[in-house]
């Protein structure tokens, strides 16, 4: 398998939970549930981004954990030795085209215009990072509940209030849910509504 072995995901056998955990653990358990038979379709999501996992299934229990044990290379067998000194820093030179003005501005900031260009950066990822999280929270969520909600009373208006940032309209619309699959897509959701602290009050 090509993807992380130790990301968390979260397995469904129809509207009812299978397992959550780390992915081989996971797989585990969805491969002992296909062995015995189920009538029910099994899905596995990356919690991190409401992505369906398509899981190696074939062979035995022995051989699926084989293909999911790491490498020698990933372990550290294939090692290449470090060089004595302090690590690379990781520092790329780029040409980054100004304005005369914006130079000058730069070059009067303390530690330089490269000082000053990381720390505006910085500011600028970190102000964005709020952001981000709650855009990668509701591409989650959609992916979840376009997989096992899409057939659902209220999924429409589910979907328009996690895009509109609306907690109690969204938890209202998954009211009628099968109790798994809502307690997910909630837990998914979260990080896509405003924090207490953020949300306007009466």
């Amino acid at each position: 398998m090509e993807e992380d072995r130790t990301r968390p995901c979260t397995a469904f056998q129809g509207p009812q939970r299978l397992a959550s955990g780390p992915l081989p653990e996971v797989t585990l358990a969805v491969k002992a549930v296909h062995d015995r038979g189920t009538s029910a379709p099994l899905l596995t999501f990356d919690d991190a981004t409401g992505r369906v996992i398509e899981l190696d299934l074939r062979g035995t229990a022995e051989d699926v954990a084989a293909r999911l044990l790491p490498s020698p290379a990933e372990t550290g067998g294939a090692a290449v030795p470090r060089g004595r000194g302090r690590p690379k820093l990781g520092v790329v030179a780029r040409e980054v085209t100004l304005l005369p003005r914006h130079w000058e501005w730069l070059n009067a900031q303390p530690g330089g215009a490269s000082v000053a260009l990381r720390r505006l950066v910085e500011q600028a990822r970190q102000a964005g990072r709020g952001q981000d999280r709650r855009r990668e929270a509701q591409e989650a969520a959609y992916r979840f509940m376009s997989a096992l909600g899409g057939d659902e009373p209220g999924y429409e208006e589910a979907l328009r209030a996690l895009f509109a940032g609306d907690r109690e309209a969204f938890a209202s619309s998954l009211a009628p849910w099968p109790a798994d699959v809502r307690a997910h897509a909630l837990r998914l959701a979260t990080p896509a509504f405003p924090s207490e602290a953020e949300e306007p009050h009466a």
